[in-house]
């Protein structure tokens, strides 16, 4: 199985047919029809270069997306009524979650995008924010469940990566989960990262960071390809 952003890099870089050869005609396209443009603020730094923002908002990831990543991620897991999705994007992930849960809130730090996603998503069961994940304007408790899909390495230091996790614990209703995965760090996806954050996560420091931001229960999975985390609040 290969759940995660890595898998679907290597295969780009390896493949010298058509999934490397998509042209940049067929991304522009897939950038224009989810909105995302110029004038972007970035409060910690250029979060993502061009290039992996135009592969970001592109079907190849939407089908890794739905065939590997969010079932690996999620792998059963009842998120309830009320979710939070911290850093959607472009939101392919809130395009996919949204159509099973009764009720989606996102938060996210890049404001062009933030805007684009509520206009794009405006009169659906979505709430798109526009803030920082590690200083939430939710109230505590307040909601059923919280996934994160492939965004923490770009979160710029292992400090507010862990203020981002005591912030999702605070919010989170009693025995509530949060689904947290992201890639492997390697060579192929830093050289992807070119000019933009990257900060990948050892999953072998995922359990007793959850601890210390307040978690319970806490069930972490590895391969070759990613980690997935799976947090309950107590």
């Amino acid at each position: 199985m290969m759940p995660i952003e890595s898998a679907t890099v290597v295969e780009r870089e390896s493949n010298a047919g058509g999934h490397r050869v998509r042209g940049l005609s067929v991304l522009r396209h897939q950038l224009s029809r989810y909105g995302l443009g110029a004038g972007t603020t970035y409060p910690y730094g250029v979060p993502m270069n061009r290039a992996h923002l135009e592969f970001c908002a592109s079907d190849e990831w939407k089908d890794a997306l739905m065939q590997w990543i969010i079932p690996y991620a999620l792998n059963g897991t009842d998120l309830g009524a009320d979710v939070l999705e911290v850093g959607p994007g472009p939101g392919l992930v809130t395009d996919i979650l949204r159509q099973h849960v009764p009720r989606l809130t996102v938060i996210e730090l890049d404001d062009v995008l933030a805007d684009q996603l509520s206009a794009r998503l405006a009169d659906t069961n979505v709430d798109v924010i526009h803030g920082d994940a590690t200083a939430m304007p939710f109230e505590d408790g307040r909601f059923s469940g919280a996934v994160s899909f492939t965004m923490l390495h770009h979160v710029p230091s292992a400090a507010l990566q862990d203020r981002l996790f005591a912030e999702v614990a605070r919010v989170l209703a009693p025995a509530a989960c949060f689904v947290a995965s992201d890639s492997m760090g390697s060579d192929e996806l830093a050289a992807f990262h070119e000019d933009d954050v990257y900060n990948p996560i050892d999953p072998a420091s995922v359990e007793a960071r959850m601890h210390t931001a307040g978690f319970a229960q806490v069930d972490v999975r590895a391969n070759e390809f990613g980690w997935a985390a799976t947090a309950v609040r107590p």
